[in-house]
């Protein structure tokens, strides 16, 4: 095994640290080091009954610059905000935790607000799990014919959890809004009836908060597999505990998982979620990128574009450079779903356009990879391509990456232009009285 050596891995300040998670209980003396008010800091409890927080002290001490919070953007991208939800539901449960009011009441709220969130977008448990012998396959979705996501039910945390997160409600102990499974063997049964499969995305949560043997799991069956071209695993771990890679006690077995996937002829993908260049910084992720590479598996990059934390070209081209010098490949700018908090964090499309474009242009081909902004919407993964005039109109000019109809992906489309609009269902359909995609017949995998 090339990655692994005796050499001891750069020093930074957290080698050797064991994780240590800061939750909501925590959250009072946690907002204090930010300067807020009792006040506000109760009103940031309050978001944080209907959304989750889980931070860790790697995230707190060497990420968040805390001279500079509560306007730091590490900061905004793991600790609530008092306005990401309604005032009135803000200030009403902030009533209930000042007069400590039972449990039960403070939940009923916190439910009734989550309700009204969208919790699970893009017709994620109407549309995408699928049936498989005696019912629902518990922990799959089945979107597009070649794809298969997983949701192991030991990955449904994160190391830190992010404020924009799309999928919040995996961790608000409400199991009915959970997606989870735990059996490995049917994951591998129902892959085999479905031949056109050729890739499995392990996702949660994130899947590297789960120990070696554990994700040795489910892997393990599926490199049996001729099908199975690729195996992905989409993580957030290298910007909120790349420790899990070089000092952890199972580093390197996790290690030689990978290097075993990519000796099974398959390709390992590793989805890497960075939102600021801040996250690329730390001698430790240099490191852990480094050994990750090694296996033989390709690091790809993605985030969703964010209001107040990462909306400036100036930021995803940093983060673009640094990431095609360090080895990784450029893969997703997406607009933030329709979901959670997306009125306090979304960016309007033509803003959004903008800002890839200026970033775009002055990165080099290697770092051209990046495909966006990218909405994963109902019918499929809808690219903005530009905002252009066509016949004396203002339009937006969009195609499909992915779509649950395959005629339709690569072809163009156009939609009137709206400033405001930051969501696919807040356009309307350009030189035509329809979309392409209305009148696609919707494959029900149930």
């Amino acid at each position: 095994m090339t990655l692994v050596n005796d050499a001891a891995p750069p020093a930074v300040r957290s080698t050797g640290r064991k994780f240590r998670a800061y939750t909501a209980k925590h959250l009072d003396e946690l907002t204090a080091r930010a300067g807020l008010s009792a006040d506000q800091r109760l009103a940031i409890r309050a978001v944080a009954t209907v959304l989750p927080f889980r931070t860790n002290s790697y995230v707190v001490e060497e990420l968040i610059d805390w001279s500079a919070a509560p306007d730091d953007p590490i900061y905004r991208l793991v600790f609530p905000q008092e306005d990401m939800l309604p005032a009135d539901d803000v200030a009403h449960i902030a009533g209930l935790l000042r007069r400590q009011a039972p449990r039960q009441e403070i939940e009923a709220a916190a439910h009734r607000v989550r309700m009204r969130l969208n919790p699970h977008p893009a017709g994620q448990l109407e549309l995408n799990v699928p049936s498989f012998g005696d019912g629902v396959v518990p922990g799959m979705q089945h979107k597009y014919d070649e794809t298969v996501l997983y949701f192991p039910k030991q990955g449904q945390t994160c190391h830190a959890y992010c404020t924009y997160c799309f999928r919040w409600a995996q961790f608000v102990g409400e199991p009915d809004l959970k997606l989870a499974g735990d059996d490995a063997l049917q994951l591998r049964d129902y892959l085999v009836a479905h031949p056109r499969v050729t890739n499995v995305l392990f996702t949660g949560g994130d899947a590297m908060i789960m120990g070696e043997p554990v994700l040795r799991r489910y892997v393990e069956p599926l490199l049996e597999l001729e099908q199975i071209e690729s195996i992905r695993i989409g993580t957030k771990s290298l910007a909120y505990w790349p420790q899990k890679f070089v000092t952890d006690p199972d580093a390197d077995a996790m290690l030689r998982l990978f290097e075993q996937v990519v000796n099974a002829g398959k390709s390992l993908a590793f989805m890497a979620h960075f939102s600021h260049p801040r996250e690329l910084e730390p001698a430790m992720v240099r490191e852990a990128v480094r050994r990750i590479r090694g296996t033989g598996a390709v690091i790809r990059t993605q985030a969703p574009l964010i209001r107040s934390i990462n909306d400036d070209p100036k930021v995803w081209e940093t983060m673009w450079r640094t990431q095609t010098r360090m080895g990784m490949v450029p893969y997703y700018m997406f607009v933030e779903r329709d979901t959670g908090p997306r009125d306090y964090f979304a960016v309007p499309l033509g803003r959004a356009y903008e800002i890839f474009r200026d970033a775009y242009r002055h990165v080099s081909g290697l770092a051209r990879t990046v495909r966006g902004p990218s909405m994963s919407a109902t019918p499929g993964k809808v690219c903005v391509d530009g905002v252009l005039e066509l016949a004396g109109e203002k339009v937006f000019a969009l195609h499909f990456i992915q779509c649950r109809d395959s005629d339709l992906v690569g072809r163009p489309f156009f939609a009137k232009y709206d400033p405001a609009a930051v969501w696919l269902d807040d356009l309307k359909p350009a030189f035509a009285d329809r979309f392409p995609f209305e009148d696609m017949a919707v494959p029900d995998r149930r």
